[in-house]
């Protein structure tokens, strides 16, 4: 059966479609037979109680442009069999409110991923907190001299990130013997306003930061991403390279950890990031990966997704 499917994203043409997760979504929509349709978040409106939005309707091809699109139009949310909110981060208030306009769709008509109050709640950074067996020693304080206890327990090297980051922005390896320590305190905390998150410095990160894809509490595929050895970080937007890696069994045991909770709290499609033996971050909003992984393993890890989707629309 065919139907209709509206991804809500940044704007089609700043997408990258040799890496993109929501284009390949998109081509496997297209190739089953499904009507794919695009709107941004300030697309998003509420008539009365009736949640709806101003979409187009997209062709997409890996081909230059990789994209064509239709006359625009303005539906009901209810009239698509499923809605895939992919809005990149940040978190913003304009993403939030987005999540409430997702909230008012009544999931009796349609099949949203990830469901919008499970965005709401599951800070990419403090989220892992709910599993204390498989973080490493964290803590969040906007507090200076709290940060710097816990950096002398750490033996004086640790990890400070913010809350609302992504892409690895904002992430410092500090260590206590830096004369820059102070500073950069200061300014990660906005003088000590602005909580962040604190954790002790995993070496295991020179062999690679794991993504981990979860689909429906069950591990997808993964890949290793390695920093370059003048950075901290893995993270492909500052030059991580992705390596081919296998799902351990310690990331199973990672992964049941959280399955329950995760299903519980509708965020069905996820991407893990592990480092060594530990979880550090839970991303929910609009996880990626899928192209790496496909190309280092010639699979279609596409395919799965939209098999679950497909099962999801009918209950729906």
């Amino acid at each position: 059966m065919a139907y209709r499917f509206l991804f809500i994203m940044d704007p089609i043409e700043r997408i990258l479609p040799d890496k993109d997760t929501t284009f390949v979504f998109m081509l496997e929509s297209q190739r089953r037979g499904h009507q794919v349709y695009i709107c941004g978040v300030h697309d998003l409106f509420v008539d009365a109680t009736r949640p709806g939005a101003r979409v187009r309707r997209a062709e997409v091809a890996r081909a230059i442009p990789h994209y064509r699109l239709f006359e625009e139009r303005t539906e009901s949310l209810h009239w698509f069999d499923a809605v895939f909110m992919r809005k990149d981060p940040p978190v913003d208030p304009a993403y939030l409110f987005a999540t409430h306009v997702l909230g008012l769709v009544d999931p009796g008509q349609t099949f949203v991923m990830n469901r919008p109050s499970g965005l709401r709640d599951a800070n990419e950074k403090l989220y892992a907190l709910h599993f204390p067996s498989v973080i490493p020693p964290s803590v969040v304080t906007c507090d200076i001299d709290r940060l710097k206890a816990f950096l002398d327990d750490l033996g004086g090297e640790m990890i400070i990130k913010p809350l609302d980051g992504c892409g690895g922005a904002g992430v410092f390896n500090v260590r206590r013997s830096d004369r820059n320590l102070n500073a950069i305190l200061e300014m990660s905390t906005g003088n000590g306003h602005r909580p962040i998150m604190a954790q002790r410095y995993l070496p295991e990160i020179r062999q690679g930061d794991k993504r981990l894809i979860v689909l429906n509490g069950e591990p997808l595929g993964a890949t290793l991403r390695v920093p370059s050895e003048d950075e901290h970080r893995g993270n492909i937007h500052v030059g991580g390279t992705c390596i081919k890696t296998m799902v351990t069994s310690r990331d199973q045991f990672i992964v049941q950890t959280l399955a329950s909770r995760l299903r519980h709290d509708g965020l069905f499609f996820v991407g893990l990031d592990i480092i060594g033996d530990f979880l550090t971050e839970v991303n929910v909003t609009s996880p990626t990966g899928i192209q790496e992984i496909n190309a280092l393993n010639s699979a279609c890890l596409e395919a799965s997704v939209l098999d679950f989707v497909e099962q999801e629309v009918p209950r729906h």
